[in-house]
């Protein structure tokens, strides 16, 4: 539009009214995380870990490797033997470890932390219902092993499992080195052993 007023010639700025985007705090939230991340779990973590974990297991043999206690337990202890694996913030699966210092697990390893020992003690690898048969146990397993490799002073890591999940076990790189003598609700399990030290060489030529 324009506007003469004593011989000069004004225009007036025209404002098309547009919408504004707002978005919600739920939205703005979801834009900030990283859509995959591997981190020590905290006790915060606690009740979401144990929600994967007695799906997982209740449905299968009816007990639970850890309990709600045990689990704010061990995150309390010892959070940086745990890894937990989020996709935009959500847990979709973790592995929750203790130091030990005996040969072989005992039915104490079940709910002792050792601090300072070469050996970490795997409780429980679990992966929510609607992540499995993706491969993410895998991967979890692959990279909680690389991470415990660059702490210094870990040399082994143990952990028991029924028998079907031995060829699991086996194909990450543990080898099978007996019955447990540990035993649950009159299950019984192998145990089996991951060399770390053998990671030395890489610690050396890695950021770890």
């Amino acid at each position: 539009m324009t506007q003469q007023v004593s011989g000069l010639l004004f225009f007036k700025p025209f404002f098309q009214k547009t919408p504004v985007r707002v978005d919600s705090p739920l939205q703005q939230r979801r834009h900030t995380l990283p859509a995959s991340e591997f981190r020590n779990l905290t006790p915060q973590d606690a009740i979401s870990v144990f929600e994967i974990e007695r799906e997982a297991f209740i449905s299968v043999s009816g007990e639970c490797p850890l309990t709600l206690d045990e689990v704010l337990n061990f995150l309390g202890q010892c959070p940086e033997l745990s890894l937990g694996w989020f996709e935009e913030g959500q847990l979709v699966a973790f592995i929750i470890g203790s130091g030990w210092d005996k040969e072989r697990l005992s039915q104490e390893a079940m709910t002792q932390h050792v601090p300072d020992s070469s050996t970490v003690h795997i409780h429980v690898l679990s992966v929510h219902r609607h992540c499995r048969q993706q491969g993410k146990g895998s991967i979890i397993l692959w990279r909680y092993l690389q991470y415990v490799s660059c702490m210094p002073g870990l040399r082994r890591a143990l952990l028991i499992c029924e028998d079907f999940l031995v060829p699991f076990y086996f194909k990450a790189g543990f080898k099978e080195i007996g019955p447990s003598a540990i035993t649950v609700s009159n299950m019984h399990f192998q145990e089996m052993e991951y060399t770390l030290c053998g990671q030395a060489y890489a610690r050396r030529n890695s950021d770890c």
